[in-house]
């Protein structure tokens, strides 16, 4: 395992593990795989190609690249070069990455051929074009004695699609990429023994966090380009894969009747993580029986800090709708009106830490709305905050409980109803695979709770059934007024539901 503590940019772990085990496989992706030092080897060649091509310490550069051995070339090779990542999902549009490219001030994209062909080149503009397919390796290119950033400097911008509006960018810093791959790999108990499943894109700070905790301990990643349940439990029993994070709705999938999980077994699976979202209750439970050795980590994270806190394994069967404690080295506080809130009372998480983002790049006034100092006692040296717009509640041990967003709370019937507490109560009826919940508006209630259902049978689903269980379970207020059935939901780039599309 990585040992050294004195890093201060992010691909310091891959030289580290280049000059340690150079011939460790580090990723794998098919029948294709890097060792340490091939994958430094090429990742310095495409430092050099992007310095010909004119990135600069800070420059930011684009990449457009399906998950393969290239695109995580891409991201130590920039990285290298001394320029800022910005990483754009390999499914956008042309008009999506145009935004990317042009809000981030991206004067080079890193692409191939093919994705290229699908794009209007009219939407590039005259930006440098990268392609990794066709570029031949270059000869060595001197560095400049000041081209290497590092610490406090920008390292990457992450685009969240947010509620509203066009997605913006969230910058980090090596610092912030550090503290969270050294803290991550910490408490989830990394080694160089592990082999990580890689099925969340790079341009997801989840996913991002899996190849650059693979790389600090000296692991080996393992790329997932497919989301089918049969093709990740094929990968899974094949690759002997330790570790895997998902978000709920794989995690859900994976139990769905087309899935071969429950028949299979997986010995080497160490553990599991669940960020992105609740994980419901009962599908917990399923796998606490389907995978009884495996650890099962309950997750909470803002991309604004990356990850905020986690539920001991040890603790999750009895507080398994909890989302834990915070994270080595953070400090969180759950607060109301300028005040600290009490046991039991629900407030607004605020997060203090070194993986807090340095802002929203180019956007002053979001960034002063949600990084700001913290007024009350702290005993964390960092004093810029997040404030989250997450609502939670704390108990008397200091558990935390994840409420609802704040700007997704339904006022109906003068309650404040939260989507996520009616979508975990919908998916314990056993009738569903899926579920989002939005609302209405309605002059009597001010609004009213809809439901949007993908039910396990289909073709045997009764919204009579449905209505009779929450009559059963839930107050009135909470019950969806209508209910709409579905075959599928669409899904954000990371994986989660599209709640905006379904509204």
């Amino acid at each position: 395992m990585c040992t050294e503590s004195l890093f201060t940019r992010i691909e310091q772990s891959l030289t580290f593990g280049a000059r340690t085990y150079p011939d460790r496989t580090a990723v794998v992706a098919g029948t294709d795989k890097l060792s340490y030092s091939e994958l430094l080897s090429r990742a310095r060649n495409l430092s050099d190609t992007l310095r010909l091509s004119g990135v600069v310490a800070g420059g930011r550069v684009t990449v457009y690249l399906d998950k393969t051995l290239e695109s995580v070339v891409a991201c130590y090779g920039i990285w290298l070069a001394g320029g800022i990542l910005v990483p754009a999902h390999e499914a956008l549009h042309g008009r999506q990455l145009a935004h990317i490219l042009d809000d981030s001030g991206s004067d080079i994209l890193v692409t191939e051929s093919r994705k290229l062909a699908r794009i209007d080149k009219a939407l590039l503009g005259k930006r440098q074009i990268v392609e990794v397919d066709s570029s031949a390796g270059v000869g060595a290119v001197a560095a400049p004695d000041d081209g290497f950033v590092g610490g406090n400097e920008p390292a990457a911008i992450l685009y969240t699609s947010g509620s509203t509006g066009s997605p913006k960018g969230i910058l980090l810093s090596h610092d912030n990429l550090l503290a969270g791959t050294r803290i991550v790999s910490q408490y989830l108990e990394l080694s160089d023994k592990d082999k990580i499943i890689s099925v969340l894109p790079f341009s997801f700070d989840y996913g991002l966090n899996q190849l650059l905790s693979a790389i600090h301990v000296g692991g080996t990643l393992v790329l997932q380009r497919s989301h089918l349940p049969a093709d990740i439990c094929r990968t899974l029993h094949d690759h002997a894969i330790t570790g895997m994070a998902a978000v709920p709705p794989l995690w859900i999938q994976l139990l769905g009747r087309m899935s071969p999980f429950r028949k299979m077994e997986f010995p080497a699976l160490r553990y599991i993580t669940n960020s992105g979202g609740v994980f419901p209750v009962d599908a917990i439970q399923t796998y606490r029986k389907l995978i009884p050795k495996t650890r099962i980590y309950l997750m909470y994270g803002l991309s604004e800090a990356f990850r905020s806190t986690y539920l001991p394994p040890d603790e999750i069967d009895r507080r398994p709708g909890s989302m834990g404690k915070p994270i080595p080295e953070t400090e969180l506080h759950v607060v109301k009106d300028g005040r600290e809130c009490a046991p039991g009372e629900t407030g607004e998480l605020v997060h203090l830490g070194p993986t807090v983002a340095l802002g929203y790049w180019n956007e002053p006034k979001a960034t002063a709305r949600v990084f700001r100092s913290y007024p009350g006692d702290r005993s964390n040296s960092h004093e810029v905050a997040v404030f989250s717009g997450d609502y939670v509640r704390k108990d008397e041990d200091g558990f935390l409980y994840f409420v609802g967003r704040r700007d997704t709370m339904i006022k109906t019937q003068g309650f404040r109803v939260s989507p996520d507490e009616v979508e975990e109560l919908l998916l314990a009826s056993g009738l569903l695979d899926e579920v989002a919940i939005t609302s209405a508006p309605d002059e009597a209630a001010g609004a009213i709770i809809v439901a949007h259902v993908v039910p396990s049978r289909l073709q045997e689903f009764s919204e009579r059934q449905l209505q009779d269980f929450c009559r059963k379970e839930m107050p009135r207020h909470m019950i969806p007024v209508q209910i709409h059935v579905h075959s599928a939901l669409p899904r954000t780039a990371s994986g989660k539901i599209d709640r905006k599309s379904v509204a």
